[in-house]
């Protein structure tokens, strides 16, 4: 399985690929489930291979780790996931 950070390393670099609309399903420990967000509503880092933000529904930023990234949406069609 490819891991998640490359995969998103090439919506950032590939625009042939990143074309269309991407959602992403990250294990939120506070609200005990799944979270899903436009990938534009995220910040990647280039080269970063630990985490990521995002913000809250208040506003506030946090880094997210990669690993509790859960699933990947292109379109609407999930196109990655690893097990909850």
């Amino acid at each position: 399985m490819t891991p998640i950070h490359e995969l998103l390393n090439r919506i950032l670099w590939d625009q042939e690929f990143a074309r269309g609309e991407f959602r992403i399903g990250y294990f939120d420990r506070e609200e005990g489930q799944l979270v899903r967000v436009p990938l534009a509503q995220i910040h990647l880092t280039p080269g970063e291979h630990f985490f990521f933000q995002a913000a809250d529904r208040d506003g506030c930023v946090h880094e997210i780790p990669f690993h509790r990234i859960k699933e990947l949406y292109k379109d609407g069609k999930l196109i990655w996931h690893r097990e909850h």
